[in-house]
């Protein structure tokens, strides 16, 4: 029979695993509250920030350096596909895992290359985020099935609408999420060029809005190119 001592020993060593700790950012509440739920019914997760916004995840990433940050694809002010890249320099050990409506492969495609772990459509969060953040926590990557299926569709050949190549990176680029200037340093132009780029095609294309220039690029793959 274990002496008293012993068994408390046991009991503390079996307590001393740390919870999987996580931040969520998406800019609505009600899923913010529906994804702590998920994850912290869970044993062996704990939520320890929540953020609405990119410029406050990144500080709650910084500030706690979680094993898995949640990051909703979709909201306002600074683009989270484009953090991603920073967000895995500034806190390496952070991995991400990113959750969202779109379920264009391209998205996840981006994704993935600039440095996210998992890639999980809000439709099937229920199922799937548990994992996805777990592998993640873990250094392995996790992507939605279907996307897995769809992601090695070729692209269409050929650009449409007599667009130029840099024309079509620009489009891609800004329907991603990208800033002007983020957009002149990777094309080696000024943002102030790119904006003229981008209101010219938006004018030549009859596109109003931006998610009209997003529609755009969604119906004809440009995405995949």
């Amino acid at each position: 029979m274990d002496s008293p001592d012993r068994a408390d020993s046991s009991d503390r060593a079996a307590g001393d695993e740390a919870p999987l700790s996580v931040v969520i950012a998406d800019d609505h509440r009600v899923v913010r509250t529906g994804l702590r739920l998920l994850l912290e019914t869970e044993a062996g997760f704990e939520v320890v920030a929540e953020a609405d916004d990119v410029s406050s995840a990144r500080h709650y990433v910084r500030a706690h350096r979680p094993n898995v940050l949640v990051l909703d694809l979709n909201m306002p002010g600074e683009s989270s596909l484009a953090s991603i890249p920073a967000l895995r320099e500034e806190v390496p050990e952070t991995q991400i895992v990113v959750l969202t409506m779109q379920d264009d492969p391209a998205f996840a495609r981006e994704a993935l290359k600039a440095g996210a772990l998992g890639f999980v459509l809000k439709r099937a969060a229920e199922n799937e985020l548990i994992e996805a953040v777990r592998l993640a926590a873990q250094g392995e990557l996790y992507l939605n099935p279907q996307l897995g299926a769809r992601i090695v569709v070729e692209p269409p050949p050929g650009p449409p609408d007599g667009l130029s190549e840099e024309e079509i990176e620009i489009l891609r680029l800004v329907a991603l999420g990208h800033t002007n200037a983020e957009i002149g340093e990777r094309l080696f132009l000024s943002g102030r060029t790119v904006e003229t780029h981008r209101i010219k095609l938006q004018r030549r294309l009859g596109l109003d809005t931006r998610v009209d220039l997003v529609s755009y690029v969604l119906d004809r793959g440009l995405l995949e190119r």
